[in-house]
């Protein structure tokens, strides 16, 4: 899943050629003179504030436990002449609108294709990842390459790209490569969407895009469509009177994970008006269990997502001869969001999913809840065959 803006060693140099051989006299914008801030009702990770021309976002969580934030500025290519920004201020300076971005996680690709910006797409770690049809098929036309992993980009091929900007993700900031780029003279963007919690906070990420592209409007439009879809789904389940128990999860090597009470899973069982077994636990992430105390609290379980990557009972059976003693492997009431893939293998579900989380609430309504939702076609979760 996604964290770290200047431009291009091209336009590196003639940003600060401008600086220095304009006439005029330059603004200086202290950080402090904050005009305006963008309204976020749900994410918690970042800040957006306008002070005349400059935009500043403030990533306040670029990876779980991150003991301090970046601070971006963003400035309109036409002010740049005319702006002169304390360069110790800011992890990074971008021009706007951005034209020449390489972005490092599939969660990234939902938000620039919403905002019609996919053409921006220069590179990316993994393309085999990525399941988008209209950004897989920039990728077969060349116009995006393939740039390694995101821990070790290939930064020849960057270099060559000639980015504005990098977005970047990382569990941490130890990421070599971006740190060779950065001292190449590109920017690194932190995006920290995949560190939200809910729903909701996931999905208003499509906001911290935005500025790059001067799309403001347009993103609080979709965003707006997305809230008032999922609201819409979350009040079906209100009178649902019998709560069906879920399970989720499953072992890896001898450890089961199961999504714990305070994680995004979490949140989208409880809108769907389900008895998550695991929901009273103060986890934000998963936990790790024994399968006997899995089976001890979890044999009776209606339904179970997300049994590791498993597609079908047979490959169940095979991991392990215990998952035969679940009610909902005898049921017939296990599914998986990692069965329905893009071309190439890529998850469907990392990608689209955080941008979308409506149609996660309905799959999972019209899988626990069918008469609510009686003709509905699933979007990520699928039945084991």
């Amino acid at each position: 899943m996604s964290k770290k803006i200047l431009s291009t060693l091209y336009f590196g140099t003639l940003f600060l050629t401008l600086l220095s051989s304009c006439g005029e006299k330059k603004k200086q914008l202290p950080i402090e003179q904050v005009e305006t801030s963008s309204q976020l009702q749900y994410a918690r990770g970042f800040t957006i504030e306008q002070s005349g021309d400059l935009t500043i976002i403030k990533v306040t969580s670029p990876w779980p436990g991150a003991e301090s934030g970046f601070t971006y500025a963003l400035v309109p290519r036409t002010k740049l002449a005319s702006i002169t920004l304390p360069s110790d201020a800011y992890d990074a300076i971008v021009a706007t609108p951005v034209e020449n971005m390489v972005i490092t996680s599939t969660t990234h690709i939902p938000a620039l294709e919403s905002l019609g910006v996919l053409n921006v797409i220069s590179g990316f770690p993994n393309t085999d990842l990525i399941s988008s049809p209209a950004t897989r098929k920039r990728i077969d036309d060349g116009q995006i390459k393939e740039l390694g992993t995101n821990e070790n980009i290939n930064t020849e091929v960057v270099l060559e790209l000639n980015p504005e900007v990098i977005m970047g993700f990382g569990i941490n900031d130890t990421n070599k490569a971006y740190e060779t780029l950065k001292r190449s003279g590109i920017p690194i963007v932190y995006n920290g969407d995949w560190t939200e919690q809910t729903p909701l906070g996931k999905a208003e990420w499509i906001k911290f895009f935005a500025p790059f592209f001067n799309k403001e409007v347009e993103a609080d439009n979709i965003f707006k469509k997305i809230e008032a879809s999922y609201k819409e789904a979350k009040l079906l389940t209100e009178k649902v009177t019998q709560k069906p128990t879920v399970l989720t999860g499953g072992l890896y090597k001898d450890v089961w994970y199961v999504a714990g009470g305070n994680s995004w899973m979490a949140q989208f069982l409880k809108d769907a008006n389900a008895d998550y077994l695991w929901a009273d636990t103060d986890n934000k992430g998963s936990i790790g269990l024994s399968l006997e105390a899995v089976l001890e609290k979890g044999q009776q379980a209606n339904f179970w997502f997300n049994p590791s990557l498993h597609a079908s009972y047979a490959e169940l059976e095979q991991a392990n001869a215990h998952y035969k003693q679940f009610e909902a492997f005898a049921t017939k009431k296990v599914y998986s969001n990692a069965i329905k893939k893009g071309a190439t293998g890529g998850l469907l579900f990392y990608e689209l999913a955080p941008q979308r989380p409506d149609l996660v609430l309905k799959d999972l309504i019209s899988i626990l809840h069918p008469e609510l939702l009686p003709d509905y076609q699933p979007h990520f979760f699928m039945p084991l065959h």
